[in-house]
């Protein structure tokens, strides 16, 4: 009799613990994302490309169109008093300027694939910013995880010697202050990530996946080193030429060459145009009812073609000047990234060569000899801090040099 209640509570157990399992909710699986893949992927759906495409197919229709003689005029006249005769009347301009409007369509379309080449560029640049702000922040959650634990087991060591009696009431609270503030920012680091995981997220069309980068921050450095003094060292010592594959400064290159197919457009129209026509001119008894007629549109209202010239002319000046103006704006931001990327090549020399082994040392021989109770708590702290700063300024420093070297191939137009 004693067995049958354990009988049943088993079955029940399992049943509750099935439906506890039932109910939690199920953890997303993480994608771990490689950088080109990443780019691939956003080019594939990025709907700044879609737009681009639709522009081209909209230019290619245009081009389509570039025969276009004005509408025939269908007429009723009654030209011997008697009846109605139906005509038609038709203007056809000159050959030069169908061919005029062909050149400016055709430099319409080369004016949209060169937008395509600019929104391809944008795209692969902001998805290596994304990348790059999520590497940045993964690194900190690894940095700030290590120095939180190392903090926690301080402050619990601290509790201890507190409570035999070894050290204060302030070394206490200092302790715990020092841990809570690690802590405090090592939530805000995870915030960061979660918003650097949606970030790239929305570029790559799944902004609730939780995205991780294929490789440690901290452990590119070295490469870095090596792939930035290589970028520096083929880079051409001027201007213009770093930015002549540029695409920005293509697209505004063609916006000149399609205002200047617009003046050769506005003037070919100046030209007479030819009028076709076919209509009843005789009497019903006529032998030859229909009879062509054949004359000129002669353009006689000339200040309005003068005026289409006039706004053309302006139209190709400001279309020059605008290139002018990109430019000199692509000149100021190369030698802008080009002087963060030697700075920051410089910075990152001396965080591997002595900073980066430098905090190393510290960390482990401040442990070493505050154990040892060769140096004070104050001075374990401070060392602790000087040491963990010295590793936070060495990741920002990659994550600053990656960016400039972003930057920079992103004005040169790779």
């Amino acid at each position: 009799m004693n067995h049958l209640p354990v009988c049943f509570r088993l079955p029940g157990l399992a049943v509750l613990l099935l439906l506890l399992g039932l109910r939690a909710p199920a953890r997303a699986q993480q994608i771990v994302v490689r950088l080109d893949s990443a780019e691939q992927q956003a080019l594939r759906q990025h709907p700044r490309l879609r737009q681009s495409a639709q522009e081209i197919e909209e230019q290619r229709a245009l081009k389509r169109g570039s025969f276009s003689p004005t509408n025939p005029d269908f007429l009723f006249s009654a030209p011997t008093g008697e009846r109605w005769a139906p005509g038609v009347v038709q203007t056809i301009d000159l050959p030069t300027v169908y061919r005029r409007q062909a050149k400016v369509a055709q430099a319409g379309i080369t004016l949209a694939e060169r937008g395509l080449d600019v929104n391809r560029a944008t795209v692969r640049r902001d998805v290596r910013q994304a990348y790059l702000r999520l590497q940045f922040a993964e690194a900190q959650v690894r940095q700030l995880t290590y120095q939180d634990s190392l903090f926690q087991n301080l402050r619990q060591a601290t509790e201890r010697l507190f409570k035999a009696g070894e050290v204060t009431a302030l070394q206490r609270v200092s302790t715990d202050a020092e841990a809570q503030q690690v802590r405090n920012q090592l939530e805000q680091a995870r915030v960061d990530q979660r918003s650097a995981q949606r970030r790239l997220g929305l570029l790559l069309g799944q902004p609730d996946a939780d995205l991780a980068t294929e490789t440690d921050l901290r452990q590119t450095g070295p490469e870095l080193a090596r792939t930035g003094a290589e970028l520096l060292a083929t880079l051409p010592s001027q201007d213009s030429a770093a930015v002549a594959l540029s695409p920005t400064l293509a697209y505004y290159g063609q916006n000149v060459a399609l205002s200047q197919s617009g003046i050769s457009l506005v003037r070919a129209r100046r030209a007479p145009a030819l009028t076709l026509g076919y209509q009843n001119q005789a009497y019903e008894n006529s032998v030859v009812k229909y009879r062509f007629q054949f004359g000129v549109s002669v353009p006689l209202w000339f200040w309005t073609y003068r005026s289409q010239l006039q706004a053309a002319t302006a139209r190709s000046k400001a279309a020059q000047a605008q290139l002018q103006v990109q430019r000199l704006d692509l000149n100021t931001q190369y030698q802008q990234a080009l002087a963060d990327t030697r700075k920051f090549a410089a910075s990152l020399t001396y965080y591997e060569q002595t900073g980066l082994p430098q905090s190393r040392a510290i960390i482990s021989q401040s442990q070493r000899l505050f154990k040892a109770g060769e140096i004070s708590y104050l001075v374990l702290i401070q060392s602790l801090n000087q040491a963990f700063t010295i590793q936070n300024t060495y990741l920002t420093t990659i994550r600053d040099y990656r960016q400039a070297i972003v930057e920079l191939n992103y004005l040169r137009g790779q």
